[in-house]
């Protein structure tokens, strides 16, 4: 990955991106030094130094590493059986049949955390393609459309 261009963000811009994460626009605080990091794939916002949120079609997404870093953070999750694991991990879409549990308030288009059935640990950022109660009542399908995971390039980024 090379690195284009790093610059501070105008607080105008800050008001819009907060609004554009909807739920996760609390990952940003008002005393956050907030940029952004252009590269050859992807543009990133910096909070703090660490790559927060993943900007995909002009569009806000938070990273595995920012939901990590913010526990107490409230997420839309998704759990999968240990069989859906390993193509949640390579970054495949996850299909209705490998989901177990999800939250009912999602709705098609929200971002979710897909986490897996034992450890409860984050695998996984997606954007809902079908209502929470779909998703388990589905038995075939896609379910969510995967834009990051454990181990790809948004993960491995280091500054």
């Amino acid at each position: 990955m090379i690195i284009k261009k790093r610059y501070y963000l105008k607080k105008k811009r800050i008001k819009e991106i907060k609004s554009e994460l909807g739920d996760y626009g609390s990952l940003i605080n008002n005393k956050d030094n907030v940029e952004v990091l252009e590269t050859d794939d992807y543009n990133y916002i910096l909070v703090n130094g660490d790559p927060y949120i993943i900007m995909i079609d002009n569009i806000p997404y938070p990273t595995l590493k920012a939901i990590l870093s913010n526990s107490d953070l409230e997420n839309k999750k998704v759990v999968v059986d240990m069989g859906a694991v390993r193509f949640v991990t390579n970054g495949a879409d996850i299909m209705s049949p490998g989901i177990v549990e999800a939250d009912d308030n999602i709705e098609v288009g929200d971002i979710v955390v897909i986490e897996d059935v034992n450890n409860h640990k984050p695998l996984a950022i997606g954007e809902s393609l079908i209502s929470g109660a779909e998703m388990v009542e589905s038995s075939k399908g896609k379910a969510i459309k995967s834009l990051h995971f454990v181990g790809d390039d948004i993960w491995n980024l280091e500054i």
